[in-house]
């Protein structure tokens, strides 16, 4: 079901991303604009290198949590929930930022939005898996900076 009380998701999207807008962009230090043309210029590069070497490391992660996940309840019902909701939840990123990255290289505010929806996965991921220095240090400094630079991509 994709309505709530008459709403969609997506308005509760924007309203999340107004509300970032308001605190990372209007509030926060702004970057300086060079700096903000570089990471514009090669993220998609570095993204994109990033996600072919690791490509047969996830695979490999992947196969083997498929074969052990069993064994990861072994050490607890918590420890084997939080292992399976982290591959689910990486595998869920891992698509959306590879969805995004022909996007990103045409400044397209569709690849722009993936990358935002791959950070809120990751902040979910987190919060899912109580893990505070994720939430506060990773998902807050990948939503800054994906925020500085949201104004390159049309």
């Amino acid at each position: 079901m994709d309505t709530v009380q008459g709403k969609s998701y997506k308005s509760y999207l924007k309203q999340l991303e107004d509300l970032l807008s308001e605190y990372l962009v209007k509030k926060a230090p702004a970057l300086p604009v060079n700096v903000k043309e570089a990471i514009v210029k090669f993220a998609p590069w570095v993204t994109l290198v990033v996600f072919i070497i690791t490509l047969p490391v996830v695979f490999a992660v992947f196969g083997l949590g498929a074969i052990l996940a069993p064994l990861s309840f072994l050490g607890g019902v918590n420890a084997g929930t939080n292992y399976i909701l982290s591959l689910v939840f990486s595998a869920i990123q891992l698509v959306l930022e590879a969805m995004a990255i022909p996007g990103l290289f045409k400044r397209s505010k569709s690849a722009w939005t993936l990358v935002f929806y791959a950070s809120l996965v990751g902040g979910v991921q987190s919060i899912v898996t109580f893990n505070l220095g994720g939430l506060i240090i990773g998902t807050l400094l990948s939503l800054y900076i994906l925020f500085q630079v949201k104004e390159y991509y049309k």
